[in-house]
């Protein structure tokens, strides 16, 4: 994974961990990699992935089972897809339009590529 240095090492992982989710990798109800797992699978550091999974356990996205680990959510998929809906209208789009202003692109140039693109999976 290639971190980028605008967001916090931690929620770049719970980002990667929600795009995992909404993607349908990790389903409902499905174990997912332990912290120390996916800290050595990410190479990061266990105390961040620990700090990542605790965001996402408070958002009700993953649970955890004492002994047993952590698991998604029931209702998971639809709640992440909730947030990154929002987050896109809220941040992602409004910096969209702005560079589109900026560069004098126009819908119609914008109708035509979104036509003719490929299919996007993860």
């Amino acid at each position: 994974m290639d971190f980028k240095s605008e967001k916090p090492i931690y929620q770049q992982i719970v980002d990667y961990v929600c795009d995992h989710i909404a993607c349908g990798r990790w389903l409902e109800e499905e174990r997912v990699p332990s912290v120390r797992d996916l800290a050595a699978q990410l190479q990061v550091n266990p105390n961040t992935a620990m700090r990542a999974y605790e965001r996402l356990q408070m958002a009700g996205i993953i649970t955890n089972s004492r002994g047993v680990g952590y698991f998604v959510s029931t209702g998971a998929k639809q709640r992440v897809i909730d947030l990154k809906r929002a987050d896109f209208f809220e941040t992602t789009l409004p910096e969209v339009f702005a560079t589109m202003d900026t560069l004098g692109i126009t819908w119609e140039e914008v109708t035509a590529k979104y036509e003719k693109r490929g299919t996007y999976l993860y």
